[in-house]
């Protein structure tokens, strides 16, 4: 593993050290929570009063496409962005998060949370607004979509779908592999080159196969392995029952410092939990969105609904399902110097359920990773198409995808995790921008849904009803009454 981390470039480690440091400051943390805290109360906390909705949301059938085909369901682009979200973030990244900033970060992770759920809302709502017909008879979009033709900003639109290529077909894939191979050395002692192989085999496999395989992989895997997942961490909890309640107070004492546990005390658990909160959630970063455009539904707003529950059940879920396995193991180190990742993770099953716990999350991890890869993959092709049609293109970036998961898989995991903060990063900033630019769009078709709904409709999105006039819509309402594009 050494030799293979020895081929990346000096300059390129430097950078990302460098990288980390000026944008994981004050600054970004900052602009996270004043963005959720803004749409959490000019939606009038749509996140927290519309569950009930969310839930009717998720069991709907998909429209029906022009060419005769049944769409994208919801469920299904909820589980394209679920198997993206639901990965290493999950297992490896709350780990990591605990070991560096104690017990209170897991407290940031759930306020990150509550109020990005707001911001994935707003996000995933501009998503299916401009989102435009896809070559296969579907849909595609997200913030290179929204942001080129709601901002009329082609240059920025570029930009992002530049970094969320990267970002998640290249970096965010890397870590995956990582994880998956970590994980099956730990517990086999599998070489990673051997891990690395397959499942660059297994990856070109299925992105060659299109969009509905990757969203009927996402559906199978994705809801079953999590409800196996939170149905362990339940049978630890019931085993230690009398552990419950201390547990709580060390996170709330912890997160405000009250009692510390490392060195950087409140610090280090408001960003090791709002840094890992955002890899596993995603609530604003711009990656989501992509998934919510690819859904045949009437309204916008019920994308908007069913992302806004997908950041609770990533967070609120599964990675607390996590927090719990951990803080509860008697073996926990903190510190830059403790163990970290997947292996805590796997050392504290262990100790629980005795070696089938660590077999347990070893296949766990391997297929909510595995997802992710694929979904993380959906994301950079719909940002492909959006800079070009052109088929080698879209033939190199596959392939590029199918090295670099095996090569993730051979290197250091400092090394893909650093990366993955900084593009995170650079990602987010962009995509906050667009979503708080848009705002008044994103609300004022939620608006729309919920006056619908308040008299007995079935909300239906036609632009032209709004009260403010939309440029550039291309899938809804009546093309002759639509504004063109702005030049």
């Amino acid at each position: 593993m050494k030799d293979f981390d020895s081929l990346i470039p000096g300059w390129f480690k430097a950078f990302i050290s460098v990288g980390n440091d000026l944008i994981w400051s004050q600054y970004l943390i900052g602009l996270l929570l004043t963005v959720g805290i803004f749409f959490t109360i000019s939606s009038r906390f749509v996140q927290f009063t519309s569950f009930r909705e969310m839930l009717r949301a998720l069991v709907e059938k998909p429209e029906t496409l022009e060419n005769g085909e049944k769409g994208i369901s919801p469920f299904q682009a909820f589980a394209i962005s679920a198997g993206s979200r639901v990965g290493t973030g999950n297992i490896a990244g709350v780990a990591t998060a605990i070991v560096l900033g104690g017990p209170g970060a897991v407290f940031w992770m759930w306020i990150i949370a509550s109020i990005g759920a707001a911001s994935a809302f707003v996000e995933a709502v501009l998503a299916q607004v401009y989102k435009v017909p896809d070559k296969d008879g579907g849909y595609r979009g997200g913030p290179a979509y929204y942001i080129t033709k709601g901002l009329n900003q082609k240059w920025l639109g570029v930009v992002f779908a530049i970094l969320i290529t990267v970002t998640f077909a290249f970096v965010f894939n890397t870590v995956q592999a990582n994880t998956i191979a970590e994980s099956l050395n730990t517990q086999y002692h599998i070489s990673p080159v051997i891990t690395g192989i397959i499942l660059a085999v297994l990856t070109a496999i299925i992105i060659f196969g299109g969009v509905r395989s990757i969203a009927t992989l996402s559906s199978i895997i994705v809801p079953i392995m999590a409800i196996i997942y939170i149905g362990v961490v339940l049978v630890i909890l019931v085993m230690n029952y009398d552990q419950i309640i201390p547990m709580l107070a060390t996170i709330f004492k912890n997160a405000f410092g009250v009692e510390q546990a490392t060195g950087g005390a409140v610090g280090a658990a408001v960003l090791q939990g709002i840094k890992r909160g955002l890899f596993s959630n995603e609530a604003g970063m711009g990656s989501a969105p992509n998934a919510a455009a690819t859904a045949a539904v009437p309204h916008p707003v019920k994308q908007g609904l069913l992302q806004s529950l997908g950041v609770f059940f990533d967070t609120i879920l599964v990675c607390t399902a996590t927090a719990i396995v951990i803080l509860l193991y008697g073996g926990l180190k903190f510190g830059d110097n403790a163990p970290q990742g997947v292996a805590v993770t796997q050392s504290a099953l262990n100790e629980h359920l005795g070696s089938a716990g660590g077999i347990f999350l070893t296949i766990a991890i391997t297929l909510f990773a595995f997802s992710s890869v694929i979904g993380n993959y959906y994301y950079g092709q719909s940002n492909i198409e959006f800079l070009s049609y052109n088929k080698t293109i879209l033939f190199i970036f596959r392939c590029l995808v199918v090295v670099l998961v095996f090569f993730g898989a051979v290197i250091k995991t400092e090394t893909v995790w650093s990366t993955a903060d900084v593009f995170m990063g650079l990602m987010a900033i962009v995509n906050l921008i667009a979503i708080i630019g848009l705002s008044n769009i994103a609300l004022a078709v939620m608006k729309d849904y919920f006056r619908q709904r308040k008299e007995g409709k079935k909300p239906i999105f036609k632009p032209e009803n709004l009260d403010i006039n939309l440029f550039g819509i291309e899938c809804w309402g009546d093309p002759s009454k639509q504004l063109p594009n702005r030049k």
